[in-house]
This record gives structure tokens, C-alpha cells and sequence, in this order.
């Protein structure tokens, strides 16, 4: 059974830092997987997990540029090479690190698109429905016999969940492409993933999450002009973050605090916000977040699964 949406009042909040909810956990011996962790929140999080005591495997797209950003953490970090868009470069990364013959504690799959231009991957996938999550759902099934005993996967979703549902009917976006409302169901995608992910995991220890990190400026909205930020919202007329908007440093957080948090251990399944449990959304304001019920909602989980396993021809669990 999906964890109850109900905060726990963990001590931390929206303000807290990667580092605030690791003070005094010692990760060393442990090995975690952040996809995407040479940017943005990724990095944070990165950081964050290094300097606790962890090593840190980084895929990347870009492996050259991944090396630069993390050259003050090697080799506690290291980078490999994984375009999610792609599911013979996740098998293959996926071989690779069978082959190493490690576990695997915490995995974060962080990487994603946002309000991308209409574009086709593999078979004529939806991009962002196909990056976001159909990438990390190979990732995690490829890389199932290296979870670890309590193992944690942290699915990266976003309170843009509140804009759409998943499109049964058209999820490709083959007829009329909205860039936000695609990207709107890939988040609502990751919450469900980690929905029945834990669901079939728990039994056997492990857990998984899903995380919303809070309204960040970051090269994630890099497809979104400058000029769209203003009108969204996002910056004041001078260029300043607008109110209620995070740090990386404060978006990291919660992810990190999902992965490795003593509070959640006999728990699961559920959609985090602000380093704790996130509740029922009470409105549409997405800035104060919460869930909404499709993003949580078990048979819906379940459907995602089954279809996500036809798509890519994986099922491990």
C-alpha cells in the first residue's frame, strides 16, 4: 500500500539544503546513481552525497562536460557514459555497471527535459514522456539485480503534475503537441513510477519515493525564453528570482532526504515535498504544491507499469 499523503514534521522545510538533511549521516561504504548529476540539482545533490561519504556514479549525455563539472569530486564521483533517450545506450551503460559487480543504495533519477520543441526519440516516442520516464524505467529494470538489500530509488517529479494526467488515449502527443502539457505528464509519469515501483519492491526492501524539489532556476528551462520567465512569473522585472523560488542547494534537498531519511524506512510510494510528505493538494497553485490524486493513485500506477514494460520490452520486477 502507497505510504498516506500526511506529513511527518521531519524538522526540515523548504528552506533546508542537501547538506542540512545529511548533517550527521554517514554514507561512506555506500553507492549511489544520480542521473544527471553534473547540473543543476543534480550536482547538488552530487555534492551533497560526496561529502557525507558517498560514491556517486554519474551518467551523462555529455560525458566530457560532466568531467569538468565534477572535477573537484573525483574520484568519489565518477561519469559514465547514458542518453536516456536512447535504450541501447541504458542497456549498455546497464552492462557496464553489472559488470563492475557493485551494489547500488540510492539511485536518483534526476535527469529531464522541460517544455522541450515537439521532438521524436526511438520508435517516435514523445521526448519528454520518453526521457523522464521511460528512460529511468529501463534504467531501474536493467539495473535491478544490483539494487541492494534497502535499496532507494528517488523519482524527480514536479508540482507541473498538476497541469495533466496521463493522456491514455494520446500519449505520444500524435495529434496536437503542447510542450508544457508534455511535460506535465512525464511528471505526473514519475510520481506513478515510483508509485508501483515500491509496490512491487517493498517485499523484497526496497523503497521508492517520488520528489517534488520546489520552483528552481536551473539549465532545466533552457527551452523556455527568457522573455516566458517574466511572464510565468519566475523572475521580478529586474531578473531576481520571484518569491517562493528555491536554490539548488535548497532543491537538492529534498530528493536527498528521500534517499537516505530513517523516517521513511518502513515507509514507501509516496510523492515528497520540502524534505518531508507531501499532502493532498488543497488548490491549484502549484507553488504551494502538494499532490494531486492521479499523481498517487495506485490502479493509475499500475497501468503506467504494465504499458511502460510493452513500450520497452522490460520487465524485472
Amino acid at each position: 500500500m502507497i505510504t498516506k499523503q500526511q506529513r511527518l514534521g521531519t524538522g526540515f522545510g523548504a528552506h533546508s539544503t542537501a547538506d542540512d538533511v545529511l548533517a550527521g549521516v554517514d554514507l561512506a561504504g555506500t553507492t549511489a546513481l544520480v542521473t544527471g548529476g553534473y547540473s543543476g540539482l543534480g550536482l547538488e545533490a552530487t555534492r551533497a552525497l560526496v561529502r557525507a561519504g558517498a560514491r556517486v556514479v554519474v551518467p551523462a549525455r555529455r560525458a566530457g562536460t560532466a568531467e569538468e563539472a565534477l572535477a573537484d569530486l573525483l574520484p568519489r564521483a565518477e561519469v559514465d557514459v547514458l542518453d536516456l533517450a536512447d535504450l541501447d545506450s541504458v542497456r549498455d551503460f546497464s552492462d557496464r555497471f553489472l559488470d563492475s559487480g557493485r551494489a547500488l543504495d540510492v539511485v536518483i533519477a534526476n535527469a529531464g527535459v522541460m517544455a522541450c520543441p515537439e521532438t521524436r526519440v526511438g520508435p517516435g516516442w514523445e521526448a519528454q514522456f520518453a526521457v523522464n520516464h521511460l528512460g529511468h524505467f529501463a534504467l531501474v529494470n536493467r539495473l535491478r539485480p544490483a539494487l541492494a538489500p534497502g535499496a532507494r530509488v528517488v523519482s524527480l517529479t514536479s508540482a507541473g503534475h498538476f497541469l495533466s494526467d496521463i493522456r491514455w488515449d494520446d500519449i505520444h502527443f500524435r495529434t496536437g503537441y503542447d510542450r508544457w502539457l508534455a511535460y506535465a505528464q512525464s511528471k505526473t509519469a514519475n510520481a506513478l513510477f515510483a508509485a508501483h515501483l515500491d509496490r512491487l519492491g517493498s517485499a523484497s526492501g526496497l523503497r521508492a519515493f517520488s520528489a517534488h524539489p520546489g520552483s528552481i532556476l536551473t539549465p532545466l528551462q533552457r527551452h523556455v525564453p527568457r522573455e516566458e520567465w517574466q511572464a510565468l512569473g519566475w523572475i521580478t522585472p529586474d531578473g531576481r528570482p520571484a518569491d517562493g523560488f528555491k536554490t539548488p542547494e535548497q532543491g537538492a534537498a529534498t530528493a536527498v532526504w528521500a534517499a537516505t531519511s530513517p523516517l521513511l524506512g518502513a515507509r514507501g510510494g509516496a510523492y515528497c515535498q520540502d524534505c518531508d510528505i507531501a499532502e493532498p493538494a488543497a488548490s491549484d497553485d502549484m507553488l504551494v504544491g502538494g499532490v494531486k490524486p492521479w499523481a498517487v493513485d495506485p490502479e493509475a500506477a499500475a497501468r503506467l507499469w504494465e504499458l511502460s514494460c510493452e513500450l520497452t520490452g522490460l520487465s524485472a520486477f
